[in-house]
């Protein structure tokens, strides 16, 4: 009877082990990241979320490094302006170089806050194309 109920229920219990050889087998950890939907069967550890002290730092970092960038796009200006580039086009090349930087910082301290989380295409997808894309309009802009 109580066997039946047991294979009823949907839940059996695994066969007991021997407890000398369990404590000599060697025990292997893995980080397994999968997508939404899939199962992984076997044991596993749950990748802990961002904590709000981590975004807090990576943004203090942003911050000042688009500060710093904005120096850069002023200087960069400046030098396109002493090669006699027009200074409205040196000006938007300026802006270009500043919104490339700010793409290629977001996408680095997006990676060390949480590469999990944040390293997936769909994320790291736009990122990358705004960054090529003013990449590529900074030198067009940038000429004579």
């Amino acid at each position: 009877m109580a066997q039946t109920q047991q294979q009823s229920s949907g839940f059996s219990l695994p066969a007991p082990a021997d407890a000398a050889s369990a404590a000599n087998a060697p025990t292997t950890t893995a980080t397994v990241i999968l997508p939404p939907g899939e199962k992984f069967e076997g044991t596993y550890t749950v990748v802990s979320d961002t904590s709000s002290r981590d975004l807090l730092v990576g943004g203090g970092i942003l911050l000042v490094l688009f500060v710093a960038f904005f120096f850069a796009k002023n200087a960069y200006a400046n030098t396109l302006v002493a090669k006699r580039v027009p200074p409205n086009k040196a000006n938007a090349a300026g802006w270009w170089l500043f919104v490339f930087l700010a793409s290629l910082a977001t996408g680095v301290v997006l990676a060390a806050v949480n590469s999990a989380k944040f390293m997936t295409p769909l994320i790291i997808g736009p990122v990358a194309a705004v960054g090529l894309l003013a990449l590529v309009l900074m030198f067009v802009s940038g000429r004579k």
